[in-house]
């Protein structure tokens, strides 16, 4: 993919994955609910996660094992077994009446997220609007955001996606629940992806700003790595490749420092290398990048 007026490209499946990473982040943030989910997942291991959501069920009741049940089903979504998942919600349709608000919400989000993932955005729409408009009347303001970041996820157009961004920022901002507010991060990390998309790389820089001092604030490492990436990567489109160079030479710094080196960092830098004429450094990194990729299972 290529940014309109952007001289340089940045590819799609890296947009995917940043995005894809913030809202499994975002997913990690307690709904109310009796049954702790998020303490049983582990969305780098959905195999592993599907077994403790069904030891946990073996011993669960009601509204509880209805939420875990969702789980599950959400488990084989991740792992492309969309069939499978939408089997384990068909059987817990005739439940749903009895089982409470938040399973009703969950299942309804579930399906929506199978259908998406199985690419059949338009059946996944209707779902995020009734678990929306289910969420909000039952004050489950955490389940609301995620169903409004699901709207944006499956909108249609560009446009579209702004716009259910921007809902979702001013709909997670004005919640009481704080754990909901966190959802305002993950969408200006979305509309700042879409703002790029479009060329509007001046707003698409504020949002990615304003979303690294929402993880800041959170306290989310992981998710202000990503966005200082945001921010540099948009700087460099901008020409303002002094700052962006400084912003990823310190990441590469933390990176290191932790062992966990990143292939986007190293590509980044390579690019602005380039850019300034320092062609020696820009091949040291993709001789970096390379060695990644060679690495890589």
């Amino acid at each position: 993919m290529t940014w309109r007026g952007a001289r340089l490209p940045l590819p799609k499946k890296m947009v995917v994955r940043l995005i894809f990473k913030l809202a499994l982040l975002a997913s990690a943030v307690p709904a109310l609910a009796a049954v702790d989910v998020d303490a049983l997942w582990n969305y780098a291991d959905p195999a592993a996660s599907e077994q403790r959501f069904r030891l946990a069920l073996a011993k669960a009741q009601g509204a509880d094992a209805a939420v875990l049940r969702t789980q599950i089903a959400r488990s084989l979504s991740l792992r492309n077994r969309f069939d499978e998942a939408h089997q384990v919600l068909d059987e817990l349709e005739p439940e749903l009446a009895a089982a409470g608000a938040e399973a009703r919400v969950r299942a309804l989000l579930e399906r929506g997220r199978t259908w998406r993932s199985a690419k059949q955005a338009q059946r996944a729409q209707p779902l995020f609007h009734q678990a929306f408009e289910a969420a909000d009347a039952a004050q489950l303001q955490v389940l609301a955001a995620d169903a409004l970041h699901m709207l944006a996820l499956a909108a249609h157009s560009l446009d579209e996606r702004v716009q259910w961004n921007q809902r979702t920022v001013t709909y997670a901002r004005s919640a009481a629940d704080p754990q909901a507010r966190y959802w305002a991060a993950v969408a200006l990390n979305n509309l700042g992806s879409d703002l790029r998309e479009a060329n509007r790389l001046a707003e698409s820089l504020a949002a990615f700003e304003e979303a690294q001092r929402a993880h800041e604030a959170a306290g989310r490492l992981a998710a202000v790595r990503v966005a200082r990436w945001q921010v540099a990567n948009v700087m460099r489109l901008l020409g303002r490749h002094d700052e962006a160079l400084a912003l990823q030479l310190a990441l590469e710094r933390d990176n290191d420092a932790a062992a966990t080196p990143d292939r986007y960092v190293y590509d980044e830098l390579a690019l602005l290398h380039t850019a300034r004429g320092n062609e020696a450094r820009a091949q040291h990194y993709r001789s970096l990048r390379q060695a990644m990729e060679t690495k890589a299972p």
